[in-house]
């Protein structure tokens, strides 16, 4: 009762299991290596791999809320998109602004090039300053800084998107590297207990009481299980690389030890975080940013078929025989209608395709929190599977199994498959627990909620 009991807490199931079986084991090492002792040591068949140290990791486990604050202030690729929004901010008060006034000075000659010719003795020579000034239709800049400030907003969604994006990412590196490093140490231990069976059926095949075969079976899976170690280094040196990317620290600084994993509930029903994506989804709503700012160019567009307008003022100074001349001029550009006709269809297509891309990004951010809540809770679900049925079953099996080989009442074949369920339902168990909080996460990423 106690060994199935411990098995529900989250990773101490195969641990337990397993000390309990090497204590069995151990007892029955005992006679059997004495009787092997007095008939001599016999030769045995092939030989296996050392099995490696076990791993220690140095320091203490970094927790996830640390390395997403230090993703967020550190990666390059957030700070630079949150730069493109704040330059994006700049933007309204450049193409609202008047367009530059231009100032000119006019010297004009009479009878010679020279300058000022003709300026003591002629009625025409004269110098001359002036001032131009284009004025846009009433509302033309108001139309275009509200372009402008959409699309700001749609890059201000979008860094918001980046940042939800890395964060994500790392989540998902970061659970990945829990399994590894955790699921490192079942196998060593799985491989200590597995040496002691080795041990055992060298033992039994001394004494006569075995057969080559069951030798052979435990040094293979001896084996293997060391080639998964090697696989697992290989890992989670890779997910180390990645996570230091995400918080751009140098690929030489120590290593990362995550936290052990933990079941989280999801708090809230599918309606709920549809209802959630639809109401903070940064893709979303920077799709809708674009839409506004489509609708804006259109009546932009209707508004520049209204001219503009330009007001010049000139002063000429002439000799002091004559009067000075002052000159005001009022200009209106007529646009060119065949032109504008064609920015408006070009206004109205673009309208037109930004509808549908907001609803096919719609459709899709909500379609993917349909899929990733039915991966979280069928994910649950299997998790407690596992803690209450497989894995408890599993550890009666192996310790019936132990109990019958020590007696000669079952054979080796049993115990070795009694044992290789428990090792693999355990890491099968941590792998379910890692796709249940990767969903979760994918979740918070599409909805921009916490779970708890």
């Amino acid at each position: 009762m106690q060994s199935t009991y411990l098995s529900r807490s989250l990773f101490g199931c195969t641990r337990i299991s397993l000390i309990s079986a090497a204590v069995l084991v151990g007892t029955m090492l005992l006679p059997v290596k004495g009787a092997a002792q007095q008939t001599g040591n016999s030769e045995l068949p092939g030989s296996t791999p050392e099995s490696p140290g076990m791993v220690e990791y140095a320091g203490m486990p970094t927790s996830l809320r640390e390395l997403i604050q230090e993703a967020e202030q550190k990666n390059p690729q957030i700070g630079a998109s949150f730069h493109a929004s704040q330059a994006s901010r700049n933007v309204p008060k450049q193409v609202s602004a008047l367009p530059e006034t231009q100032l000119s000075v006019q010297q004009f000659s009479v009878g010679s090039p020279r300058p000022f010719a003709g300026y003591s003795n002629s009625d025409f020579a004269y110098i001359g300053f002036g001032a131009s000034q284009d004025i846009p239709y009433p509302g033309k800049r108001q139309l275009r800084a509200q372009v402008a400030e959409h699309e700001a907003d749609s890059m201000e969604a979008q860094t918001d998107s980046v940042r939800r994006t890395v964060v994500g990412n790392l989540k998902m590196v970061y659970f990945r590297l829990a399994y590894i490093q955790q699921t490192l140490g079942v196998l060593q231990r799985s491989d200590a207990l597995l040496t002691q069976v080795q041990e055992a059926s060298e033992a039994r095949y001394r004494v006569g009481q075995g057969n080559q075969q069951d030798v052979l079976k435990a040094q293979l899976q001896h084996t293997k299980i060391l080639q998964e170690v090697a696989h697992h280094h290989q890992e989670e040196g890779l997910l180390e690389a990645q996570i230091k990317q995400f918080l751009g620290r140098r690929q030489e600084s120590p290593d990362i030890v995550a936290e052990t994993l933990t079941v989280r509930r999801l708090p809230y029903s599918a309606a709920e975080l549809l209802q959630k994506a639809r109401e903070q989804n940064p893709d979303v709503h920077s799709k809708q940013a674009s839409m506004r700012q489509q609708e804006t160019q259109v009546e932009l567009a209707r508004k520049n078929f209204r001219p503009d307008f330009n007001v010049q003022y000139n002063y000429e100074h002439t000799g002091s025989q004559t009067r000075d001349y002052y000159m005001a001029t009022f200009g209106i550009r007529l646009p060119n209608r065949g032109r504008q006709k064609a920015e408006l269809a070009e206004a109205q297509e673009s309208q037109e395709r930004a509808r549908q891309e907001l609803g096919a990004e719609s459709q899709r951010v909500l379609s993917e929190v349909q899929q990733q809540y039915v991966r979280a809770t069928t994910a649950e679900e299997r998790l407690k599977i596992y803690s209450d049925g497989l894995v408890p079953q599993s550890e009666a099996t192996l310790q019936s199994a132990l109990s019958a080989y020590q007696s000669n009442r079952q054979d080796f074949e049993s115990l070795l498959s009694g044992f290789l369920d428990v090792l693999n339902l355990d890491l099968e168990y941590r792998s379910e627990l890692v796709e249940h909080e990767s969903a979760l996460a994918e979740l918070e990423l599409l909805t921009g909620v916490d779970m708890p």
